[in-house]
């Protein structure tokens, strides 16, 4: 019970304060906080029964108990103000950790990263050339019509252009300036830069409009091949593709070249190596073919030579060029190349 009016001292208004603010401090929830302000402050709390009285109280005593109630009542207001930020904080972090999206079941075990499972097959088909005597060379992404192009055999208008579904860039004059569509650009570049003879091989990312299949992505990665000395033949050709199938992919794994047609090698080949997923018996992946394209290759037209001021006459070449994306999916026996591309974490954590 509120003590009476007329006999109201300090220490009772200090006792209401202190179980009101008790009360407030208690509460677990804002609605329970809500049930309290209601308690303490509402029309059948104790302070509004005092302040009911007050108008039994001296003239002089008055105003003094009054501007007490009010003091007191300002004071549980602030404190019921921050008891529901309180409550509030608590019940907005509740609610972030119940809807949270829980990742755990998709981060790794705790510990470094490791590289892509592209990054890594780069790295050993680089080793596996080096290996064989040839050097490593890198070339830029974009690149000019002249390099992509014109320097290797295909001028304007040229039907073969129309293959590769180039993505030019708003750069310079209309179409000529595109990300490149092959890394053979760079073998025009180091013809021109280097002296003879060149053993030399190109990783790089190229870029083409393809419609994403089993086989094919429009980012992808090549490594071009490109060997420039006194009397290479096609022989030559066709003894560094099986050296290189063999000492890749492994001793059970073959090369066979099909006629083909690039505009810069003449004559050209098409390459295929025995299917790792199926080992040639036939499957989804090679079309029941049981091998599976993995580039082009040919020796280097003359015309190419001539464009870099090489002497055909006296210089002969071969170059190719196939997917890093196509190995590493051979190599590891990945039905589908979309895999590469997915972030899928119970593929990369397993390379």
């Amino acid at each position: 019970m509120p003590p009476d009016p007329s006999d109201l001292s300090p220490q009772d208004l200090e006792e209401v304060e202190a179980e009101a603010a008790a009360a407030v401090a208690a509460a677990g929830t804002a609605e329970e906080l809500r049930a309290v302000e209601g308690a303490v402050l509402g029309r059948h709390s104790g302070l509004a029964a005092l302040n009911q009285g007050l108008g039994g109280l001296p003239p002089d005593r008055r105003r003094a108990a009054g501007q007490e109630i009010q003091a007191t009542r300002a004071r549980l207001r602030e404190a019921i103000a921050r008891r529901r930020g309180e409550l509030e904080g608590i019940e907005r972090r509740a609610r972030l950790m119940a809807e949270r999206l829980d990742l755990t079941e998709v981060l790794p075990v705790p510990g470094r990263g490791h590289l892509h499972l592209v990054t890594k097959t780069r790295w050993s088909l680089e080793d596996t050339f080096v290996g064989m005597g040839f050097e490593v060379v890198e070339g830029p992404e974009v690149e000019t019509d002249w390099y992509n192009f014109e320097a290797l055999n295909m001028p304007p208008a040229h039907p073969a252009r129309t293959g590769q579904d180039s993505f030019y860039l708003r750069l310079g004059a209309p179409e000529s300036i595109l990300l490149r569509t092959h890394t053979s650009p760079v073998q025009v570049r180091l013809m021109e830069s280097r002296q003879l003879p060149i053993y030399a091989v190109v990783p790089g990312r190229c870029y083409r409009r393809e419609t994403p299949d089993a086989r094919h992505i429009p980012i992808f990665h090549q490594i071009e091949g490109l060997v420039v000395d006194h009397g290479i033949t096609f022989g030559d050709l066709a003894g560094t593709i099986e050296a290189f199938a063999n000492a890749y992919f492994g001793p059970a794994i073959h090369s066979r070249l099909r006629p083909g047609s690039f505009p810069f090698t003449e004559p050209s080949a098409e390459l295929d190596i025995t299917c790792t997923i199926c080992a040639g018996a036939g499957c989804r992946t090679c079309s029941s073919s049981g091998w599976v394209e993995l580039g082009g290759c040919g020796m280097v037209d003359p015309n190419v030579f001539a464009n870099v001021g090489i002497d055909a006459e006296e210089w002969t070449g071969f170059a190719f060029g196939f997917g890093i994306d196509r190995c590493a999916q051979m190599r590891h026996g990945l039905a589908d190349t979309r895999l590469l591309l997915e972030n899928d974490i119970r593929l990369l954590s397993q390379v």
